[in-house]
């Protein structure tokens, strides 16, 4: 009786996993609405990724500058009131 039990676990497991990949394939988007959406991501604008560009190096500056400092940054804000 217990080796049926788990044989009928096993198999529900089992079909519950496939349910939930067929169901998660079948709502994929195609490969043209994939196409779609890339082409209209911001990145694919030359502008708005030199922009992005460029905020990332300011980012990274100001935590390579917040790294090499002793002080506590985020004290000094928060005495601010």
């Amino acid at each position: 009786m217990s080796a049926l039990r788990k044989l009928l676990v096993y198999t529900g497991a089992v079909t519950a996993l496939i349910t939930g990949y067929v169901f998660w394939r079948s709502l994929e988007p195609g490969e043209q609405r994939n196409r779609e959406i890339l082409k209209n991501l911001p990145e694919s604008n030359p502008a708005r990724m030199e922009e992005s560009r460029r905020r990332n190096v300011q980012i990274m500056e100001l935590l390579k500058e917040a790294a090499e400092t002793n002080d506590n940054i985020a004290r000094t804000f928060g005495s601010q009131k």
